[in-house]
């Protein structure tokens, strides 16, 4: 695949540095964008439990790597490409399968008369 991105890590001049971390892409609407789900656990002292803290990260999407929605990728911390992107993802570690779509099953109309004689039914038994 030919990219032209130069906010690219592998093709470009994007120098990448600092935090790695992976996630899950919860949004792919964006325009070379994609909203990365981080989920992390965090230790309540008070009750020696611990509760998960979920962070939601915008990082840079070049067109050679396409993440989609459902994708586990790896992201790295870069310098500042907006206001709110300072991470671009690096690498795909697994693709989210697409689903067949499952056969609709025919519905069975039941008439206001049929569910009212049932319901009359149950209180009589009842």
């Amino acid at each position: 695949m030919d990219c032209k991105d130069k906010n690219c890590p592998k093709h470009g001049t994007l120098a990448t540095r600092g935090q790695v971390l992976e996630g899950v892409v919860v949004s792919d609407k964006m325009q070379a964008t994609v909203i990365v789900k981080k989920d992390r656990f965090i230790k309540v002292k008070k009750y020696n439990r611990y509760r998960k803290q979920i962070s939601k990260i915008a990082a840079h999407n070049p067109q050679c790597i396409n993440a989609k929605s459902g994708d586990l990728v790896r992201i790295m911390e870069c310098r500042k490409l907006s206001k709110t992107k300072n991470f671009v993802v690096v690498d795909i570690l697994n693709k989210q399968q697409e689903e067949e779509p499952k056969e609709a099953k025919p519905v069975k109309k039941v008439s206001k008369a049929k569910k009212t004689a049932k319901k009359t039914k149950e209180v009589d038994n009842g």
